[in-house]
């Protein structure tokens, strides 16, 4: 086996990534254990593995961002960005071994299992709300039914579309989703540099509030928008270049969730109190008699 000379940037929980590293000529490691008492940081310094902490945010997107923040003007001009556990979580060994010495944009995603479900066959209908474009690129309709979950909460955005539309000015507003679930890719330097370093910086926040009862919303979003980022050039929004203003921008996006949460909760209160009335109208004309 040999190693590829794409660098590797892995954000890394719970795990001990040896076979993953076995493919890596240069990597860096930023580990987010942070609920086992030191025993994954332990591993990972007994079987000589390099590592940084970071974070735990709850996902690895944002740990790339400011990854890619921080070392924007040194960049390497081909790297992958990884999760710890990719191997048989995300993709299966043959897959990355067929693909990580790509030299350009590719999305390490691989699940011959969903196959049957989600990929055409004979006398099959149409596709459904999910399917694969190829073997490795997930294909999901465009809902955002994630931002529903309460597991996932959101504080500025409950809508893919409203939060593509926030960072770029005119995109495609698209009726599927293309892209690798889990968050994984190869990607050239120059397709991270079609965006400043405040670009990312300010993605980051909003993504970094919190994990209860885990990660938000906005990074499932994010997750689903990564290839637009990484390979469409749409002018972005003025606020997405400078922080102070997209700090300002942001509270407006904040105030008008809490307005969006506080109607949807009267509109709730308001229909209970109709069905009461309902369920009371037996009972009050048999009180008249």
């Amino acid at each position: 086996m040999s190693k590829t000379d794409v660098f590797f940037v892995i954000h890394n929980f719970h795990t001990v990534p040896e076979k993953l590293l076995s493919y890596a000529s240069d990597y860096v490691l930023f580990d987010a254990t942070d609920d086992d008492e030191g025993k994954t940081r332990s591993c990972l310094t007994k079987a000589g593995i390099s590592w940084q902490p970071v974070k735990n945010t709850g996902h690895n997107i944002t740990t790339y961002f400011q990854w890619i923040y921080d070392n924007y003007e040194s960049l390497p001009e081909v790297f992958a960005l990884l999760k710890g556990n990719i191997l048989g979580r995300h993709c299966s060994e043959e897959y990355f071994e067929r693909v990580c010495r790509n030299t350009w944009f590719t999305y390490l995603y691989e699940d011959k299992g969903g196959r049957q479900k989600f990929a055409k066959s004979d006398g099959a209908a149409g596709p459904g709300t999910a399917f694969y474009a190829t073997e490795s690129q997930f294909v999901e309709v465009n809902n955002s039914w994630y931002a529903t979950s309460e597991n996932h909460p959101h504080r500025y955005f409950d809508s893919y579309d409203d939060l593509l539309k926030f960072i770029y000015k005119d995109p495609v507003v698209p009726r599927y989703c293309l892209f690798s679930p889990g968050a994984c890719y190869i990607v050239r330097k120059e397709q991270v540099q079609m965006h400043s370093p405040v670009f990312y910086k300010n993605l980051i926040k909003l993504m970094d509030y919190g994990i209860a009862p885990n990660f938000p919303s906005e990074a499932h979003q994010i997750e689903r928008m990564l290839p637009t980022i990484f390979e469409m050039r749409y002018e972005v929004n003025p606020w997405m270049e400078e922080e102070a203003l997209f700090d300002q921008e942001l509270e407006k996006r904040r105030h008008i969730m809490d307005q969006k949460q506080a109607a949807k909760q009267q509109a709730a209160e308001n229909l209970t109190f109709k069905r009461l009335r309902r369920l009371l109208r037996p009972l009050k004309k048999y009180l008249k008699k």
